[in-house]
C-alpha cells in the first residue's frame, strides 16, 4: 500500500479538543495510507519509523489544508426554477402567501414531476459540480419535490446516480412529508398515509439513508411528524427535522425525543427546544442562504445554542425557492455576517459539525484513522475562507486519498 505524505503545509485539523483555534498545526505533515489518514501533526514530531515508510511525497507549498467540506442540508435534485416567485416577494408577497396560492414547493413539484430522470440529472449535476469546485466532498440530498412514489423514487435514484458522476459522497434523505401535493389538497392525513406507504418501499430499494419532515404550520404538525418518525425508527433509519423556521411548533423537542441527528433552520427555537436538543445530542443546522433570500428578520438564537453547547452546522440549503445557492464558501461568510458566528464556528459548521449532522463519524476532522478527505487552499489562515465572500481559493481536493 502506498504511504503518501503532504508536507510544507499549515493544517486546520478542526479537532474539537484541540489546544489551538481551528486545531492549527504549523509546518504540518499529513500522512495518507490508502483511503485513510495515517498520521497528522507537526513535521518535528513525525515518527522516524513512519517517515521511513513514506513512498510518495507531495509538497503543499505552504497551502492551508482543512478537512473536506460537507454540505449537510440540500434539496439539490429538482426541476425548473422559481425566479418569478423571487419577483413576487420583492413586491411584498411572503413565502407563506406564495405557498398558500399554489406556488412554493407545489410549483417545483409540478416541474420535477414533469422531468424525466435524464432531465433531472442534467439540471442537477451542474449544481453538484459547483459545490465540488469549492472543496465539498460530502453532500446530503433530500427528496421532497415528487410527493408521489414514482417521483420520490426518481429523485432519490438521480441523487444516488450523481455520486457516480463526481467524486463527492452523496447521502440521501427521504422528505416525502415536505408538503401536501395538489391531489391531496385539504387531506393532509390521507397524504401522510401515502408517505408511510412510500417509506418502507424506498428503503427496501436502498434509496434512503435518513428521513426528514417539514414540521411547520404550512406543512405538517408535530402529531403527523411523530407518525413519520415512528415509521423511520421501526426501519432503523435516522431522522432529522425542518424545525422552527416560521414559528415555534415544538418540533425540536419532538425531534430530540427521537434522537434526531439534526434540527434545521431554527429561527424560532425556544429555550425548551434548545435544552431538549442538548440533552439528546441533536445538531443545530443553520441555513444563512434561506435567511438571506427570504429577508428574515428573526435570527436563530446562536447564544442559546452556545450556552447549551449544541454543535452548530452550516449548509447551503440549496433549493429553488428559498436558497438557490451552490456556494458553501459563501455560506461561511453569511453565517458570520448575518448570524454572528465566529469564523472558527463557521468552518466547524461545514466540517466537524456537518459530519455529525449526517451521523458520519469517519470524516469532518483531520485525524488518524479517519477518511482522507481534505482540501488544499491558497490562503494563510482559515479565517480567510469566511472573509473573502465570492472568492474560491481552492487549490486541490483529495477524496479517500485520491486527488480529484
Amino acid at each position: 500500500m502506498t504511504l503518501a505524505a503532504w508536507t510544507h503545509c499549515r493544517l486546520a485539523t478542526m479537532q474539537a479538543d484541540a489546544a489551538t483555534p481551528y486545531g492549527l498545526v504549523d509546518d504540518g505533515v499529513l500522512v495518507v495510507d490508502g483511503q485513510q489518514i495515517a498520521w497528522v501533526g507537526p513535521l518535528s514530531e513525525l515518527p522516524g519509523a513512519l517517515q521511513a515508510r513514506i513512498t510518495v511525497r507531495h509538497d503543499a507549498q505552504g497551502a492551508l489544508i482543512t478537512p473536506g467540506l460537507i454540505d449537510c442540508h440540500t434539496h439539490l435534485v429538482y426541476g425548473g426554477d422559481r425566479a418569478h416567485e423571487f419577483e413576487q416577494r420583492l413586491h411584498g408577497a411572503s413565502y407563506e402567501d406564495i405557498a398558500r396560492a399554489g406556488g412554493g414547493i407545489a410549483s417545483t413539484v409540478r416541474a420535477t414531476r414533469a422531468a424525466d430522470a435524464a432531465s433531472l440529472t442534467a439540471q442537477s449535476l451542474p449544481r453538484l459540480k459547483a459545490l465540488c469546485a469549492e472543496g465539498v466532498t460530502t453532500v446530503e440530498i433530500k427528496s421532497g419535490y415528487g410527493l408521489a412514489l414514482e417521483h420520490e423514487r426518481k429523485i432519490l435514484k438521480v441523487a444516488r446516480a450523481l455520486a457516480h458522476s463526481t467524486p463527492v459522497d452523496v447521502v440521501t434523505t427521504f422528505l416525502g412529508a415536505h408538503a401536501v401535493p395538489p391531489e391531496f389538497a385539504g387531506r393532509p392525513d390521507d397524504y401522510l398515509q401515502e408517505v408511510l406507504r412510500m417509506l418502507p418501499l424506498l428503503h427496501a430499494e436502498g434509496l434512503v439513508d435518513a428521513v426528514d419532515v417539514f414540521c411547520e404550520r404550512i406543512a405538517f404538525s408535530t402529531a403527523q411528524t411523530r407518525k413519520v418518525f415512528e415509521a423511520a425508527q421501526a426501519l432503523g433509519l435516522a431522522v432529522k427535522l425542518h424545525a422552527e423556521q416560521l414559528s415555534d411548533s415544538g418540533g425540536s423537542q419532538l425531534a430530540a425525543e427521537f434522537g434526531a441527528l439534526s434540527c434545521d433552520h431554527l429561527e424560532w427555537l425556544s429555550p425548551e427546544g434548545s435544552a431538549a436538543m442538548a440533552a439528546h445530542g441533536t445538531v443545530a443546522v443553520l441555513l444563512p442562504g434561506a435567511f438571506y433570500f427570504l429577508r428574515e428578520t428573526r435570527h436563530p438564537p446562536v447564544a442559546l445554542l452556545r450556552g447549551h453547547k449544541i454543535p452548530i452546522a452550516v449548509s447551503t440549503d440549496c433549493n429553488p425557492g428559498s436558497s438557490p445557492c451552490t456556494s458553501l464558501l459563501l455560506m461561511l461568510s453569511m453565517a458570520c455576517t448575518l448570524l454572528q458566528l465566529t469564523t472558527e464556528e463557521a468552518l466547524a459548521g461545514v466540517t466537524r459539525n456537518a459530519a455529525l449532522a449526517l451521523g458520519l463519524r469517519d470524516r469532518g476532522v483531520l485525524a488518524a484513522g479517519l477518511r482522507a478527505d481534505f482540501v488544499l487552499w491558497d490562503v494563510a489562515h482559515p479565517a480567510q475562507l469566511s472573509y473573502a465572500f465570492g472568492a474560491n481559493p481552492r487549490l486541490r481536493t483529495v477524496v479517500k486519498g485520491q486527488s480529484v
